[in-house]
């Protein structure tokens, strides 16, 4: 620097040093301001596409309406038999679903799959929204598939038992269309699944393996501070409100009204995030968003008579699985316990509309324990989800690929295990998985065996279930009162079509839809105007602050709105105990204070249960020393597994694949198994000993006995290495056959000619009495 500058360098670096910041401000302030100007022309343009996205649905909703609202099946159909046409008719159709280009042409020998999907505010189609769907997984393997629709408005006189009727004379139409393939698997789609179970109960010759998929059936259960839902009745006051909404409906009853309940379990997504989600998101979610909306704003309707049975019956009385639901007619009465198929239950820890314990509580209430299911020749196996919601059990594409896939890829698997009740456990496979030749798939599925308190431990205790009994006699007494006085009174002065109908349309769920379409004058401009937008559309860059705290402030109001939902349901379930739990309360009503909840099914029954029960041993005993060759192969499996009654796919998929290889692969084959199986599991449980000695009049020659230790030794295998158990039982048997103990490894490939003859008679093997 310059000797004469020398004095002035501080100030001349302080200088610098503010004209460098107030270059580096101004230039952040221009960045601000660019951001600034870039987020708000990006959010301006933004609510125009909402608006026009909002206009589209509205279109939507006209054209779905003027169409008849067809079913949402991403596949297309045909209807074969129209419920309307039968004698007692009902606004249910059957349809045949079409496969694809992409898929099989169906084998006809080969098991069908009806769909059953929930007539409750919405209409058909959810089961089969997507091709990742139960739909399109059956499909992709040959099966035929047939899906049980409704339409919008319900048949006058209309009933429950119509619709039952109709579901019957469907699944007897597939029958008939497929004589040489076993009988269909009916899967029913939230309250499609208990239709489907008293269709199964009343009907059971009519139906093979059932898939309940989120469908309550205990509608009392539920844990403290988790599952409001069910408070709701009693917060009302009952089910006379919703006869008061068919009588103002004029003798119908406006779904809307359902979807208004379920829209209201989570206000944060209704009022904020589902909105927030297609604002954020518009340039790609609109194609989306409109599919969706499609199914969620076609709102059907159910007569009057058909809400109240529900709601009285079920949803308050819960009457099902106690046996109280009778016909008519007085001839039939729905028993669950009738039901003759193997049942499978998919649930999800997520769904707050249908919880587990609402999806499985069924099951203590029928039966005591786990050897009453057994005794009843029935198999339930049931599968929970981590977190999935109840809209995702049909719809999301990952759970059709895994749970579901896996649930339905496993049927044949399911339809011969032993009675009893099982968790299917679904886990991912991986390269040194022991038997991963043998698994269909990337997932691996495990059927462990489970009791009565496997089921009761999922719940908090039952003893709040108490309340319910309360809420139930109020809702008879209000019910009473309403149809006594309130009623007839609504007929005579104000209830017809033109007051329905206007009712309808302004429902919030209708009039949102109305409103943001063509049908009003004011959004016709905003179809081309939205146009222009997209042609000039400019997004904010990814980076932008304001985008971040605009997410931000998102989050917050998303937060606020849980907390308020989470404030409301406690103080729903508080009034709730506060009223129905006072002892005072259930006096008042006529319910003695006795502690405890009993299961629900007549007692008058037990004697009869006890009997069959002793009848079912006495039927079993004589089976001890007698049997086929299979018997005895199933035997000497049985005792040799590990985990005796626990069952995963590989030793199956092992064993089919060697029935292939040895031409014995028949259905005949299968059934055979499948009883054997069912009978020796029983056998095993009745007294273990007993059935070890009887193998010897089963097994009569030495190289049938080693035939079955190689096949009990190869299907262990297929699990993995084998253990001290597995060897100490094997060399039990060999030693009580007189053969060598269990070897290092498999030498010899398993024969199954001799094991399994077909199609010869079964010819049984009779001990000689003395």
């Amino acid at each position: 620097m310059h000797p004469v500058l020398s004095p002035a360098a501080p100030a001349l670096t302080t200088l610098s040093t503010v004209l460098a910041g107030t270059q580096q401000t101004l230039r952040a302030q221009s960045r601000g301001f660019s951001a600034a100007a870039e987020y708000l022309y990006d959010r301006w343009q933004r609510q125009v596409l909402v608006a026009d996205v909002l206009r589209e649905r509205g279109n939507q909703y006209l054209e779905h309406s003027r169409s008849g609202k067809p079913p949402v099946l991403a596949f297309d159909y045909e209807i074969i038999m129209d419920g309307r046409e039968l004698p007692d008719p009902a606004n249910y159709a059957l349809a045949r679903i079409h496969p694809s280009a992409d898929c099989p042409a169906t084998d006809p020998t080969r098991r069908p799959f009806v769909v059953i999907d929930p007539r409750a505010g919405h209409g058909p189609g959810i089961g089969g929204f997507k091709i990742d769907s139960g739909i399109g997984i059956a499909l992709r393997q040959g099966h035929p598939c047939y899906f049980v629709m409704f339409f919008p408005t319900p048949v006058p006189g209309q009933t429950i038992e119509s619709v039952g009727k109709a579901e019957y004379a469907f699944l007897t139409r597939v029958n008939e269309l497929h004589p040489a393939a076993p009988q269909p698997l009916v899967i029913g789609n939230c309250q499609g699944g208990w239709a489907l179970m008293m269709l199964a109960a009343a009907v059971p010759q009519a139906v093979g393996p059932i898939l309940l998929a989120g469908s309550p059936i205990s509608y009392w259960a539920g844990v403290r501070g988790r599952n409001p839902m069910r408070y709701s009745g009693g917060l009302l006051g009952g089910t006379w409100l919703a006869s008061l909404v068919g009588d103002l409906g004029n003798g119908r009853f406006d779904g809307a009204y359902l979807v208004n309940n379920f829209e209201l379990l989570n206000p944060a997504n209704t009022f904020w995030s589902k909105s927030y989600n297609l604002f954020a998101n518009v340039d790609d979610e609109r194609e989306r968003f409109l599919d969706f909306e499609r199914w969620w704003g076609g709102h059907f309707l159910l007569n009057k008579a058909e809400m109240e049975w529900i709601t009285q019956n079920l949803f308050v009385g819960n009457r099902l699985t106690a046996g109280e639901i009778v016909s008519s007619s007085g001839k039939t009465r729905i028993d669950l316990r009738n039901i003759r198929s193997p049942i499978v239950v998919f649930a999800s820890w997520g769904d707050n509309i249908t919880p587990p314990q609402q999806a499985l509580n069924w099951i203590p209430d029928l039966y005591d324990d786990v050897e009453d299911i057994r005794l009843n020749e029935q198999t339930i196996v049931y599968c929970l989800h981590e977190k999935i919601g109840h809209l995702g059990i049909f719809v999301s594409g990952a759970v059709a690929r895994k749970e579901t896939g896996k649930l339905l890829g496993t049927l044949e698997l399911i339809d011969i295990l032993p009675p009893g009740l099982y968790e299917a456990v679904i886990e991912d496979t991986h390269p040194e998985m022991p038997g991963r030749e043998f698994v269909q798939g990337r997932y691996l599925v495990r059927f462990e065996p489970r009791d009565i308190p496997d089921i009761l431990a999922l719940d908090d205790g039952r003893e709040d279930e108490r309340a319910f009994e309360v809420v139930r006699r109020v809702s008879e007494i209000n019910q009473g009162l309403y149809d006594t006085f309130l009623s007839p009174w609504l007929k005579l002065a104000g209830s017809n079509e033109f007051l329905a109908e206007t009712l309808r349309n302004l429902n919030p769920a209708r009039f949102e839809r109305l409103w943001f379409s063509d049908a009003n004058p004011l959004l016709w401009p905003l179809g081309s105007f939205a146009g222009l937008v997209r042609h000039k559309r400019v997004p904010a860059a990814g980076d932008n602050p304001f985008v971040a705290l605009e997410t931000k402030v998102s989050q917050g109001i998303e937060l606020a709105l849980d907390s308020y939902r989470d404030v409301r349901d406690r103080l729903q379930e508080f009034v709730f105990t506060t009223v129905y739990e006072a002892p005072l309360v259930r006096a008042l009503v006529g319910l003695g204070n006795s502690g405890g909840i009993a299961r629900r099914r007549e007692q008058a029954h037990s004697w009869m249960e006890d009997e069959f029960r002793n009848l079912q041993r006495k039927a079993l005993a004589t089976d001890f020393e007698q049997g086929t060759v299979l018997d005895g192969l199933v035997r000497t499996v049985f005792y040799t597994k590990p985990d005796m009654l626990g069952f995963d796919e590989r030793p199956f998929n092992l064993l089919r694949q060697e029935l292939q290889d040895a031409g014995l692969a028949s259905a005949g084959t299968f059934a055979d198994l499948k009883h054997t199986l069912k009978r020796q599991a029983l056998l095993f449980l009745m007294d273990e000993e007993r059935t070890l000695a009887g193998l010897d009049e089963l097994l009569p020659s030495a190289a049938l006995r080693q035939r079955a230790l190689d096949i009990a030794y190869s299907l262990a295998c297929a699990r993995g290495s084998l253990d001290e158990n597995f060897r100490g039982r094997y060399d039990r048997i060999a030693a009580q056959f007189g053969l060598p103990p269990a070897p290092a490894k498999l030498v010899r490939r398993p024969e199954l000619d001799d094991i399994v003859p077909d199609p010869a008679p079964r010819s049984r093997v009779r001990r000689k009495r003395a």
